[in-house]
């Protein structure tokens, strides 16, 4: 029985930190050293944290190097004292990568997204640049890469969800310089008999961010909620990273594709009603409902590291208390409702 309240940050990043026995298992098979590249994003601090954390419960005694530029110490003074080494640099500094640290196995995170309008050339450097210098200079290491289940487009609710054998129809300059990306770590894998996998994320949510928060937000303050895109899925963060973590063991050459997702297709008017219900609030809707959206089927994930441990009304039900106490929030909302493409 899982707890009604999180109490405060510290409480919440131990638990997304949580590593579960089939990661811990993973990391006792897995060898050498593990590099987490854009360890600077909402995901990357816990999922370095869970690594480590998996590592030493799994007796292994391995370094866990996240890389970022590191805008401001606080961050890297947390992670080192949770036993993560830190290393600063700018991915799109070529001259740079001479001065990371080896490893065997690469989390790569870095990306961008939101700002990339009137930034395209910017995100494309980093979306489809970076991927390039990066292969090259981990040729001969395993690599995890995350993506986007953006990349497919918009799917409709009949047919369940996004596949990794469909065909991919990015919409917008940002999910177009992510499939790029992926075609460039791909064609790296293929020439250097680089070990990856392409992990395409859909929504990993924790409290201070993510879809239902954003959803919640609204409701809470008597905001319209868009009805643009009515459906979604999404991951308590915990599960993404553990099962992100576990891929380095499933990487291979050509590169394996993998959705990361909640097994839930949700509805925004139904989540946004549940909410309602539990703020005892009247909840505003705005434009008309869609039956598509960013939609995933992650059932080749769940059969190869078992399904998520946290569902959707656990997710819903803490983050209705945070919000009521008024918790820490990122401020990064998703912009679930663009339909353009546009970050």
């Amino acid at each position: 029985m899982k707890s009604e309240s999180i109490k405060d940050v510290e409480e919440l990043e131990s638990l997304l930190s949580e590593p579960n026995e089939r990661t811990v298992a993973a990391m006792a098979k897995l060898d050498g050293g593990i590099v987490v590249l854009g360890v600077g994003g909402k995901m990357g601090p816990t999922l370095a944290r869970m690594a480590k954390r998996a590592s030493d419960l799994a007796g292994k005694s391995r370094r866990v190097i996240g890389v970022s530029r590191f805008s401001s110490p606080t961050l890297q003074r947390q992670l080192e004292q949770h036993g993560v080494e830190t290393h600063s640099c700018d991915l799109l500094d070529r001259s740079a990568y001479a001065g990371l640290p080896d490893a065997a196995n690469v989390m790569f995170m870095a990306g961008m997204k939101f700002g990339s309008t009137d930034q395209e050339a910017r995100t494309w450097a980093m979306n489809a640049y970076v991927p390039g210098i990066v292969s090259d200079r981990y040729r001969d290491s395993r690599i995890a890469v995350f993506s986007t289940g953006n990349v497919y487009g918009l799917s409709p609710v009949a047919l369940g969800g996004s596949v990794e054998t469909d065909a991919i129809a990015p919409v917008g300059e940002y999910a177009m310089s992510c499939v790029g990306r992926e075609r460039i770590f791909e064609h790296f894998s293929r020439v250097n008999g680089t070990p990856m996998t392409m992990l395409r994320l859909n929504y990993a949510t924790e409290l201070r961010y993510g879809v239902l928060l954003d959803i919640a937000e609204r409701v809470r303050t008597g905001t319209q909620v868009s009805l643009q895109i009515g459906n979604f899925n999404c991951i308590w963060q915990a599960d993404a990273s553990r099962m992100s973590l576990q891929s380095l063991l499933h990487a291979s050459s050509p590169a394996r594709y993998l959705n990361i997702a909640g097994p839930e297709l949700l509805s925004v008017r139904r989540v946004a009603q549940d909410f309602a219900r539990r703020f005892g609030k009247q909840v505003r809707f705005e434009g008309e409902e869609s039956g598509d959206g960013i939609l995933s089927s992650a059932q080749k994930a769940f059969d190869l590291f078992g399904y998520p441990t946290v569902g959707v009304e656990q997710m819903m039900t803490w983050i209705a208390d945070w919000i009521e106490r008024e918790g820490e929030k990122l401020g990064k909302p998703t912009h679930f409702e663009i339909r353009d493409g546009k970050f």
